[in-house]
């Protein structure tokens, strides 16, 4: 039987820090904020629906508007999906916002409308302002979210031949890969010229449900038809998939009609909107503040009616949206899975891991230099999944070695999405001990669970290896001599020094599996140094993880019977993906990342081995 502890000499940090993606670095920058909640789905590919917020800021008088904002979020989780509103507040982007931000928005008085053109300006000046759909979907299509809920888009204004006012929406929508789910286009526009528009621009657009018959906002007939049509989420999903899919620089228009309860009449919405277009060239009012006087005009006009209607067609399409968005998800996922190389027969025994599953609040003060004196610091706070147990399980499965994890997890408001982040991991017991090739232990555990561990390592002659003891940093060369009297290796971790394996040799190789040099009576206790992958300071974004990533890859390659020096460099190799990584455990981490031949083809500096007795 085999015990094996490592041993660490690196300074355990919590931070953080951006991801390894564009992406990740472009949310993580000096101008944009994405809320926790937003953050957490997007890394676990869970589905988010982004939403505007010029409907809050210029759509609709406060309080109404913070009600409307707050009640579309909530239909939005209602239907599975995070919902993630997008603002400007004081000069910095939120993808995702607070109630509290919601509420500043909805009541600012000098709030900005902000589309693409205006974003450096506003940021510059330190402003607040609510996204048009124009801006929503840049910063969607930048944060990874593909689905994007909204009430109309902008269009070919009327009488558009002649001024060319156009909106930045329908451009938009022909550069940026976002599905935007709308109830058409505003009835206030020229709805024949924006579909032209639109079909120049290269944007796919189809309406949503039972008819061909494309929407007009307030009212469900306009007189024109869509190009396409789609009867549900499910063909929309797939809609949208396959445009994604081929890589396209254009969006998809999804348009969805008002509810027919709650739809106002056509001719009565065409009579009030001529009446407020000629009040409005009246005024001498034109470009981007057209559309919030004719829609505060038609309220009056219409009595209410078609702030009725447009209040109803906004909740419906945040529940068409969630309900796309779900389903393109799924899609995804499945696609996914179905790509991805078998793994190992899940009747065949299994590697165990046991250890802790720790949820981290990380906490990284916005400059390098905090401020003293009771200041307050500008900061962030995210939320990650860590602990001993469940690093190195979800590392081994990203390696193709479907471990069974066994972890005692706490009933409180954490747990479901702890369970449902660790959705790729196993969880069973006495029978997978018993005929598990590999034991892993977190030397935290109870010492009572590592003595029963252990009696059934002993009765069934299993390989058992906790995967490190905490709280050991200083001696460690002189901590394993003593420790190699009851334990086969141990494995000290240097930080950026690199990793000192400490066992039993023969011929200067040590040895990681038990059976190599059990009966050899000239084996001598060495120890071997294997220097680190080299890691700038600006890539290390990350380290609460790099020391669980750099014995999993270990353990993989004892699992698949590498030679020792491979096995160590597997580890080093998945600890460095982890150290540029803003979760604990890499998701670049897989078994064609961490590798035998990935190992093969770079350029390793010798390991140096000398005699410890």
């Amino acid at each position: 039987m085999i015990r094996k502890i490592t041993l660490s000499l690196g300074r355990h940090v919590s931070s953080m820090a951006r991801g390894a993606t564009q992406v990740r670095r472009f949310l993580h920058g000096g101008y944009v904020r994405i809320h926790p909640s937003v953050q957490e789905a997007l890394v676990e590919g869970r589905p988010v629906v982004a939403l505007e917020s010029t409907i809050i800021t210029h759509g609709m008088a406060y309080p109404l508007n913070l009600s409307m904002a707050r009640e579309v979020e909530e239909i939005v989780r209602i239907n599975g999906a995070v919902p993630a509103t997008v603002g400007i507040l004081r000069g910095q982007i939120h993808v995702g916002l607070t109630d509290e931000e919601l509420e500043f928005l909805a009541s600012s008085k000098n709030a900005v409308k902000v589309s693409r053109r205006d974003f450096p300006f506003v940021l510059s000046q330190g402003l607040s302002g609510g996204t048009t759909v124009s801006g929503t979907m840049i910063m969607a299509h930048k944060a990874g979210i593909p689905v994007f809920v909204t009430g109309g888009i902008g269009g070919v204004h009327r009488d558009g031949e002649n001024t060319l006012d156009v909106s930045a929406d329908l451009t938009e929508l022909g550069r940026t890969p976002v599905a935007v789910v709308s109830a058409g286009v505003k009835s206030i526009l020229d709805i024949g010229r924006t579909l032209e528009y639109l079909e120049t621009q290269g944007v796919c657009v189809a309406a949503f449900g039972e008819s061909r018959e494309f929407p007009a906002f307030f009212s469900r007939q306009s007189g024109f038809q869509a190009p396409y049509h789609v009867r549900d989420e499910e063909e929309t999903a797939k809609l949208i998939d396959s445009a994604l899919g081929l890589g396209l620089s254009s969006g998809v228009l999804i348009a969805v009609p008002c509810p027919q309860e709650r739809a106002a009449e056509g001719q009565a919405i065409e009579k009030a909107i001529q009446q407020a277009l000629s009040q409005a060239r009246s005024k001498g009012i034109t470009g981007k503040e057209v559309t919030p006087f004719l829609l505060q005009k038609l309220t009056k006009l219409t009595d209410g009616k078609s702030l009725d209607s447009n209040l109803a067609l906004i909740q419906n399409n945040a529940r068409v949206g969630s309900c796309i968005a779900v389903a393109l998800s799924k899609l995804q996922k499945a696609r996914r899975k179905g790509s991805q190389p078998r793994r190992k027969d899940m009747t065949a025994p299994q590697p165990v891991v046991i250890g802790g599953i720790n949820v981290d609040f990380i906490a990284k003060a916005q400059n390098s230099e905090i401020l003293g004196g009771g200041q307050t610091n500008a900061g962030r706070v995210r939320r990650t999944f860590g602990g001993v147990g469940r690093n190195l399980a979800d590392c081994l499965s990203r390696l193709g070695q479907a471990p069974l994890l066994l972890s005692a997890v706490g009933k409180d408001e954490h747990l479901e999405s702890v369970l449902h982040y660790c959705h790729h991991m196993v969880s069973q017991f006495k029978e997978n001990l018993c005929q598990a090739p590999l034991v892993c232990i977190d030397g935290n555990v109870p010492l009572s669970t590592i003595q029963y561990v252990c009696q059934l390592a002993r009765e069934h002659q299993l390989a058992e290896l906790p995967s490190r003891l905490e709280d050991v940093v200083q001696a460690a060369v002189a901590l394993a001599c003593p420790l190699l009297a009851h334990l086969h290796c141990v494995v000290v971790t240097l930080g950026a020094h690199g990793v000192l394996l400490c066992g039993k040799s023969l011929g200067g190789s040590i040895s990681l599996y038990p059976g190599t040099h059990k009966q050899a009576a000239a084996a001598r206790l060495c120890a071997a140094h294997y220097p680190a992958i080299p890691i700038s300071r600006e890539e290390i974004v990350n380290v609460s993880g790099a020391g669980d990533s750099l014995m999993a890859g270990i353990l993989a390659g004892v699992l698949a019977k590498h030679d020792t020096g491979t096995c160590v460099r597997m580890g080093l190799l998945a600890a460095s993906l982890s150290l540029r990584s803003y979760e604990p455990i890499s998701p670049e981490i897989s078994t064609s990342s961490v590798s035998q031949e990935q190992v093969k083809s770079r350029s390793w500096p010798e390991a140096k081995v000398w005699k410890m007795d």
